[in-house]
């Protein structure tokens, strides 16, 4: 391990080599991405917000197959069947849980009776302040660039994490427009213990997503995804037609529910898991303008630890 992370509180914590922690995302993240994320010296997710509790079961079980490295499940505090996903959870000594969506308060106390290490996912100071006080380990401080469901405040990554980091004294971790080594060390400087990163791990052979929507990805340039849908939990999106429509909803003033009929059910799942890039919901960040290919999470992993490093060496 280079010598500037022996006493990192993220590597230490977690007993992982990189301070590189690969998000939970929908329709993405199986435990073929957790595991290999975990085996290349990061911290791999397995995101439960798409998986029914058998299939949750069912990735955990061959994730632990697959890595004898740690590795942890990010679980959305709004799903419906929550306790399922948690009995499950306990039952397989899953490690680390990601908390997000919800009051962390609910269920952190009972993860920790369980000896299962709690980090918790917030878009602003005050929330973070909340979730320490409710004992989560760890934050991660995820800004407006992200992909997925944010924070309606449209807080910046280069305005939350310093704010974050002067409001909690337990770790803090960056996420939201992260994909390079550069940027990691730049998150750092602000006040990070380390980083996580989605998107750029959506463009892996590893991810569960469609071939399409990686490709998509690929090719997406600046000013291709747009925050939308804040009425009913603002997403940001690539921009298509089913995009175009919420856009028209939205400036013609549909109210919650019509919004909600247009969304309707499994649109993510068409877009992301079934790659269809017309009617599908595709949730991506701001930094997949700067993803150029499909390659191996190792590989990836493996890119923004070289590239942390000789940006550390470079003068300022």
């Amino acid at each position: 391990m280079n010598h500037e992370l022996q006493n990192n509180r993220i590597t230490q914590f977690f007993n992982i080599n990189y301070p590189i922690i690969q998000a939970g995302m929908i329709w993405a993240s199986g435990w073929k991405l957790a595991s290999a994320v975990s085996n290349a010296g990061g911290l791999g997710l397995i995101g439960a917000g798409s998986m029914y509790p058998d299939v949750l079961k069912e990735h955990i079980i061959k994730c632990k197959a697959a890595t004898d490295k740690p590795f942890g499940v990010n679980l959305p505090l709004m799903y419906p069947d929550i306790e399922k996903h948690i009995e499950i959870i306990i039952e397989q000594k899953v490690p680390i849980v990601f908390t997000s969506a919800g009051n962390p308060k609910t269920w952190t106390n009972i993860f920790k009776q369980n000896k299962i290490k709690v980090v918790h996912v917030v878009s602003s100071s005050v929330f973070a302040q909340k979730a320490e006080a409710a004992g989560v380990d760890a934050i991660v401080a995820e800004g407006f660039e992200a992909g997925g469901h944010n924070g309606r405040e449209e807080t910046t990554t280069l305005v939350l994490i310093p704010a974050v980091r002067d409001a909690v004294k337990i770790p803090v971790i960056a996420a939201g427009g992260i994909a390079t080594g550069r940027q990691m060390l730049a998150a750092m400087i602000l006040g990070a213990d380390g980083v996580q990163i989605g998107s750029r791990f959506v463009c892996t052979p590893e991810a569960s997503s469609h071939l399409s929507f990686k490709e998509a990805v690929v090719n997406a340039k600046e000013g291709d995804t747009l925050l939308s849908l804040k009425k009913i939990g603002a997403v940001r999106l690539l921009k298509n037609d089913f995009f175009n429509e919420v856009r028209e909803a939205e400036l013609r003033g549909d109210d919650e529910e019509q919004l909600k009929n247009l969304l309707g059910r499994g649109r993510a799942k068409k877009g992301m898991f079934e790659g269809d890039l017309h009617a599908g919901e595709l949730e991506i960040g701001q930094v997949s303008a700067l993803i150029k290919e499909i390659k191996p999470a190792a590989e990836v992993v493996k890119e923004i630890w070289n590239d942390f490093e000789n940006a550390l060496k470079k003068p300022i």
